[in-house]
């Protein structure tokens, strides 16, 4: 399995790949269109996991937070209006 770490400087992506042996992408969020707002991503091998997480802290970088689990079922919504006064 792969994991995929985010940093906003490319210099800090290229020094976490270089030292876990990953591979440095560009990294896009959903509705932003300047280039510059891209972070860095970095794709390793979840086996370097405790190297990572050690880089992540060095360079404040973040890890992709989707899980791939099944999203949680929101409560019920109320069938009748709530009463404040009786």
């Amino acid at each position: 399995m792969e994991l995929i770490a985010y940093f906003w400087e490319q210099e800090d992506a290229l020094a976490v790949a270089e030292r876990l042996g990953g591979v440095v992408r560009r990294g896009r969020f959903h509705g932003e269109d300047d280039d510059e707002d891209h972070p860095w991503a970095v794709v390793v091998d979840d086996s370097d996991r405790p190297a990572l997480d050690a880089l992540l802290e060095e360079y404040d970088g973040w890890l992709e937070t989707d899980t791939g689990e099944a999203p949680v079922e929101p409560a019920p919504l109320p069938t009748e209006p709530k009463r404040f006064k009786r």
